[in-house]
């Protein structure tokens, strides 16, 4: 057993999160910092928590799950009963990365806000298989800023729902406070989006978020600037981050996931560290290279042909939602020479990358 990040305790043994016996489920670690709050606020936290067949000790367990109905409904029945209906936002102010046990330890020790975001985007069904994040083009299409969508999954896919109110503000509120913590200080947040109407005077938000929120929007999104996703995260352990990031591969598969899925993901979030090998992505994948080979021609695909489409979509990111230099967009997609770049994106999208990057039209 080992810790790190947050005093994030990473288990010996895998912890079914499946929905197959229990329904959707999240880490009762999301209502951390609840019972105090609700005592602080003139409450009984103890018989709140038994009339939704929730302990103390579950809520200060990194292993426990509950139902993320009775998650959401224990919340909504909180703030009407202690007439906060902010209590989304103030329990958000209590919390940080440390709720999401493992995951945590991936995202403290990133090198990059990207990284970070790219591991909660891939492992947060480790939290609960019924949320996402994922990074999406900016609602408002301004040149240069990118969304991050917190939202309920259908299924498991990325297509989100409409949380209830205290459990969205609670989510993308503390998505926001872990970018901060991340980032040392403000980030640049250009707007929040939130799906419900105000709970609370306009300006509780805009003070929480320190930028313009804006209500009733298709989903949760936070719009910032594309370039912060280099930005370097401080005190990263690059060890740390291998060790956890291994832990999650091989702890826990996300239901559904094919091999070749697997692959993209593993290659994305190292693409650019490190020269792209089968055997490397094999070993973390705890198979062999032949095997995982054959995992792939089964599924249609081959390891090539997944680095050349994880290659794609980060060029074209890369270079329509940021203005880094060329040469850093060549290095970060892991190829020997900007030539390289100029070739492959001739290839993919039938143009050059300054002709790719002028014709952007705002996401």
């Amino acid at each position: 057993m080992w810790s790190g990040g947050a005093g994030v305790r990473l288990p010996l043994r895998d912890n079914d999160l499946s929905s197959r016996d229990m329904g959707p489920v999240v880490r009762a670690a999301s209502l951390r910092g609840l019972p105090a709050l609700v005592d602080a606020l003139g409450g009984d936290s103890a018989g709140l928590l038994a009339r939704f067949g929730v302990t103390r000790e579950a809520v200060a367990s990194d292993d426990a799950v509950i139902g993320v109905r009775s998650a959401g409904l224990l919340l909504e029945t909180a703030a009407v009963e202690l007439e906060r209906p902010d209590l989304g936002l103030l329990l958000a102010e209590r919390q940080d990365a440390g709720v999401l046990g493992p995951l945590a330890v991936a995202i403290e020790n990133a090198r990059t806000l990207g990284e970070a975001l790219d591991s909660a985007s891939r492992f947060l069904f480790v939290h609960s298989p019924a949320l996402s994040i994922a990074q999406v083009p900016d609602p408002e299409e301004v040149r240069g800023v990118l969304a991050v969508r917190y939202g309920a999954a259908v299924d498991g896919t990325a297509e989100p729902l409409p949380l209830p109110p205290q459990a969205a503000d609670l989510g993308l509120g503390l998505l926001h406070r872990i970018i901060l913590l991340l980032h040392g200080g403000p980030y640049g947040l250009r707007s929040a989006h939130l799906a419900h109407p105000p709970l609370v005077p306009v300006t509780r938000y805009t003070e929480f978020f320190g930028a313009d929120v804006r209500f009733e929007r298709p989903a949760a999104v936070l719009r910032l600037p594309a370039a912060l996703t280099a930005a370097p995260v401080a005190g990263g352990d690059r060890l740390l981050r291998t060790l956890a990031l291994d832990y999650l591969e091989s702890h826990f598969t996300e239901p559904g996931q094919t091999v070749a899925g697997r692959v993209r993901g593993t290659l994305a979030r190292s693409l650019g560290s490190a020269p792209p090998q089968v055997g490397d992505v094999a070993r973390l994948l705890r198979l062999h290279p032949r095997t995982l080979q054959r995992h792939l021609a089964a599924e249609g695909t081959t390891f090539g042909r997944v680095l050349d489409e994880v290659r794609r979509d980060a060029a074209h990111r890369l270079i329509t939602t940021t203005d880094l230099p060329f040469v850093q967009v060549t290095a970060m997609l892991g190829l020997a020479a900007q030539s390289g770049l100029t070739r492959a994106v001739r290839r993919w999208f039938d143009t050059t990358p300054s002709r790719l990057r002028a014709g952007r039209t705002g996401s």
